[in-house]
């Protein structure tokens, strides 16, 4: 009875996956989503993650970059003129609290999955572009080449954006606040590991509703990193981590104040 239980929840995924590969691209978000396609072809990008060292002071030098930003990044706004050119957010309880201030953001490309405006009725001003989910906890994470048949999670919205950058033709992408460490993680085995020296994100006002949120898993992160790297030195393409400090080793380290003037 197990075995055929898991063989009709494979089926139904691989017949949804079908689907989605092949209706999602003539709805209007998937030609949207077409028309981005090379839109930054051979352009430089910053991947700005919520971590307790990212600065104000560090995102005002990247006024004119391409950046991408997630989730609560809005309540760092108040301290520098920056804003993200491109918005994303994956994680359904943090959407399902912060849609008000979502929707106050003034950025054109907001990215969400697409079940949210389907199955939830959520809606925001703005969002044009809604992207399938794949969920993949495999010891080896995919990564998407073609972003309007879907893309691949890896625990960490950062994989996502590093997904669309590479779709958008981007050849140097830079992680900045991406400390890649947390107060409370979780590991493969389920259990939940402490670390009372680490502090979670840029501001405390993140932390007002922590215990109803999502435990991270760094060991699922750290495995898409690895494979976002893969592709990157197979495909021509340069990721390197600028944040200052942090426990991300995957990608070459640089010192952003070297790269940005």
């Amino acid at each position: 009875m197990k075995n055929v239980k898991q063989s009709i929840v494979q089926l139904n995924y691989q017949t949804k996956k079908y689907l989605k590969e092949t209706i999602f691209p003539y709805t209007g978000s998937g030609k949207n989503i077409k028309k981005l396609k090379n839109h930054h072809l051979n352009k430089r990008c910053f991947i700005i993650g919520n971590g307790p060292s990212l600065l104000p002071g560090d995102l005002d030098k990247l006024k004119n970059e391409i950046t991408f930003a997630f989730n609560r990044i809005y309540y760092i706004f108040d301290k520098t003129d920056w804003r993200p050119t491109y918005y994303c957010s994956e994680d359904d309880k943090t959407i399902f609290k912060s849609k008000d201030e979502i929707n106050k953001l003034n950025i054109e490309g907001k990215f969400f999955p697409v079940n949210f405006p389907w199955d939830y009725n959520i809606h925001f001003n703005n969002a044009k572009y809604f992207i399938f989910k794949f969920g993949n906890r495999s010891v080896e994470p995919k990564f998407s080449e073609d972003i309007v048949k879907g893309i691949y999670w890896g625990n960490t919205v950062a994989y996502t954006a590093i997904q669309l950058a590479v779709y958008m033709g981007i050849k140097e992408i830079y992680l900045l606040g991406v400390d890649h460490n947390f107060n409370k993680m979780i590991n493969d085995k389920g259990e939940i590991v402490v670390d009372k020296t680490a502090k979670d994100y840029f501001t405390e006002k993140y932390n007002t509703d922590k215990e109803e949120l999502y435990i991270p898993n760094i060991e699922v992160s750290t495995r898409a990193f690895t494979v976002a790297k893969k592709y990157a030195d197979n495909n021509n393409i340069k990721i390197y981590n600028a944040t200052r400090g942090g426990k991300l080793e995957v990608f070459e380290r640089v010192d952003f104040d070297k790269i940005i003037f």
